[in-house]
This record gives structure tokens, C-alpha cells and sequence, in this order.
């Protein structure tokens, strides 16, 4: 994007080009045209060497002035003040050189500030009144009040011209500004929601099965002596946790598939072998139903609806307390619907506040970037059903 504000701040320079390059060939064709003219009409007369040299003079003078650039330098300013005097000598031994003024005009304003400009152009339309009335026979009013009226519309088009180009070159500028500050905005909030991806994988996958392998451990520790066998199923369940857990964390520094899915497997499968492993790592009996007819899904969606039911169903193993939980799978058409519900001891269900876990705000998070809506329902010991519908695009 900066890139291309960048660009276009190029082209309104590379349009301006042309007007320095007609100022310039103007000016040698007005300066070899007076000096023809001079030597057409005083054949042998005694100002001639004066009037070539001083013309030979006044061009090599105006061929250095691109290269010292158009800031008023010091350099700059000694050249102009040069120029015009060469000019003005030469305008006194012969007037006809007074129609280079034009392109002195346009010299003088690019160089000099405002004011200073205007000063020097009036000085030098005054030479080209009083030149011109030299050469007139009489006194001839137009002679007095053209070159005047030519210098006004001159000067009052390029200083337009000049502030055009100055409010230009600041919109242009605030473009290129504005584009910068939305670029690190649209960062700021991509690191943003990448750290928010982040904190929801990691808490529906890593940090739920270091969880669950805590709890098992613990209870192994508990009846290490008592129930060997036991403590053993424990300590293995825990192992596969783990084992399934290094998995997951190498998919996800990939940023694969959940590791249900990546193998091919549909979200039913999928969701059939996570209640399977609630089953028999925590003892909950977590049943699946699946109604509608089964559809391909984006994997996106897959992908969420089972960590869905993941970070579900590990808030039902850690804070319900129940004995049975149900995983209903809806397709709808328009909509796919993923129904979590437990008989644990309930909850009084209120609005989400910062802070206050990741659970369901990672769900919700989930289900808010694809569209959907999220409602909970519950109430102290009557249990509790978490609803995600998914709407479809039209197939």
C-alpha cells in the first residue's frame, strides 16, 4: 500500500516536468530570435560584439541553472541576480530582448519566495514597458498596459499552479500517512487475533490435557498402594493423554488439522472418539447423537465445532460434576448445530466478563468468527446445555 501512495506521490512531479522543459526552449528561442532580429535590422553597427557576446553570455548562464536546482541557495540567488542583470544590460543595448522576460518570469517565481518574486516581476515588466516604448515610434497605451496585463495572468496561473501543486503534495501525504497508520492497525489487530487463536488452542488442546493428566496422576497417587492395578490404568491413560498431546502441539506448531480430522475422518468420527476418550480418561459417560443428513463441511468449521466440544466438554469433567453428558449434532441445511448437555450441578448463567476464565469465552470467540451464535442455558442442579449454531453457506 505505501508502495503505491508512494508511486502516485511520483507522478504529479513527472507531470510538472514538461513546463520547465517549455520555459526553456522558449527562452533560447525568444534569445536567438532577438539576436537574429538584432543583426537583421543594425548590419555593422558598433553594439554587435557587445550585444553576441552578452547573448552568448546570458545562455550559458541560463544553461547552469537546472543544475544548482531550484531552492533559493545562495548559489541560486547569485545566479539569478546574474541572469537578470545580463538581460537588463542587454535589454538597454537592445530592446528587442525584452521578450526573453516571459521566461525570466517563470525562473523568478520558481525560485523566490511569493513576495520576492512578485518584486522581480514587476521590476522586469517595467524594462519590457519601457523596451518596448523604445522601440515604438510614439506612445502607444497598449504598449503600456499589455506587457503589465501578460505578466498578472502569467504570474496568477503559476502561483495557482504552485498551490495546487502544494495541497496536492500534503493529501497525497496524508494519504500516504493514513495508509500507514491503517497498515499498523490492521498489525496491530492481526497479532491481536492470532494471540487470540493461540490462547484458544492451547487451552482447548495443551491445557486441557495437562489437566486431565494431572487429575489422573493424582488419583493414581492416591491409591498407589491400595490399587496397584488402578493407579497403573491411570498412569497409562495419563501416558496417552500425553502421547495425544505431543500430537496435537506438532500439528499445531504446523498449523494443521486437529489431529481427529487431519487423518481424513468426518466430524461425527471425530466427535464419537472424543467422547470415547471422556469415557474412559474421566469416567463420564458422554453419548453422541447425530441428526439431519450428514453434509461435507469447510474445515474451518469442522475444526471449530470440535474444539467445541472439546473445551465443552472439559468445563462439564472440571466444574459440573456430572455423571452424563450428550453431544447432539444437527444439520439443518442452512446451519449445522452443535448441542453440549450435562446433568451436573448447573450454573446461574450470566452475561460474559473479561477475566473470568477461558472456557467459554474461547467458545464463543470460535463461534463469533464464523458467524454463529452461542447460547447457555442453565440453572443450579438442573444441569446445563450449550447450543453453537454454524450457519452454512448455500450449496
Amino acid at each position: 500500500m505505501e508502495a503505491a501512495a508512494e508511486r502516485h506521490t511520483d507522478r504529479p512531479a513527472a507531470d510538472e516536468r514538461w513546463l520547465p522543459v517549455v520555459m526553456h526552449a522558449a527562452f533560447f528561442l525568444l534569445l536567438g530570435a532577438s539576436l537574429t532580429r538584432f543583426l537583421i535590422r543594425h548590419p555593422g553597427d558598433g553594439r554587435t560584439s557587445w550585444i553576441v557576446a552578452l547573448s552568448a553570455a546570458l545562455a550559458a548562464l541560463y544553461v547552469l541553472g537546472p543544475a544548482l536546482g531550484s531552492r533559493p541557495t545562495p548559489r541560486r540567488l547569485g545566479w539569478l541576480a546574474a541572469v537578470v542583470a545580463v538581460w537588463m544590460v542587454l535589454v538597454v543595448l537592445a530592446p528587442s530582448f525584452s521578450w526573453c522576460a516571459v521566461p525570466l518570469f517563470y525562473t523568478g517565481l520558481r525560485t523566490l519566495p511569493t513576495r520576492a518574486a512578485l518584486v522581480l516581476v514587476a521590476l522586469l515588466t517595467a524594462f519590457v514597458v519601457a523596451a518596448q516604448l523604445m522601440l515604438a515610434e510614439g506612445v502607444d497605451p497598449n504598449l503600456v498596459v499589455a506587457p503589465p496585463a501578460v505578466a498578472a495572468v502569467a504570474t496568477a496561473v503559476f502561483v495557482q499552479m504552485q498551490r495546487q501543486g502544494d495541497r496536492q503534495r500534503l493529501l497525497i501525504d496524508d494519504l500516504i500517512r493514513t495508509r500507514r497508520e491503517l497498515a499498523d492497525t490492521e498489525r496491530r489487530e492481526g497479532t491481536l487475533a492470532e494471540r487470540q487463536r493461540l490462547s484458544m488452542e492451547i487451552h482447548d488442546t495443551l491445557a486441557q490435557g495437562l489437566s486431565s493428566q494431572q487429575m489422573l496422576l493424582q488419583a493414581s497417587e492416591r491409591v498407589w498402594e491400595s490399587d496397584p492395578a488402578a493407579a497403573r490404568r491411570h498412569v497409562r491413560t495419563a501416558e496417552s493423554i500425553a502421547e495425544r498431546n505431543l500430537a496435537e502441539a506438532r500439528r499445531f506448531v504446523h498449523d494443521l488439522a486437529p489431529a481427529e480430522l487431519a487423518t481424513g475422518g468426518s466430524l461425527p468420527e471425530a466427535l464419537r472418539a472424543l467422547a470415547a476418550r471422556a469415557a474412559t480418561e474421566s469416567g463420564l459417560d458422554v453419548r453422541l447423537h447425530v441428526d439431519g443428513t450428514p453434509v461435507p463441511l469447510p474445515d474451518r468449521v469442522e475444526s471449530a465445532l470440535l474444539r467445541i466440544a472439546q473445551g465443552a466438554l472439559a468445563n462439564v469433567t472440571e466444574h459440573a460434576g456430572a455423571a452424563t453428558a450428550a453431544l447432539t449434532l444437527t444439520y439443518l441445511g442452512d446451519q449445522i448445530v452443535l448441542d453440549v448437555a450435562d446433568d451436573g450441578r448447573g450454573f446461574v448463567a450470566v452475561a460474559p466478563r473479561e477475566g473470568r476464565g477461558h472456557g467459554l469465552p474461547a467458545i464463543r470467540a470460535r463461534v463469533a468468527q464464523l458467524g454463529g451464535s452461542l447460547t447457555v442455558e442453565s440453572a443450579p442442579g438442573e444441569g446445563a446445555v450449550l447450543s453453537a449454531a454454524i450457519p452454512l453457506e448455500e450449496r
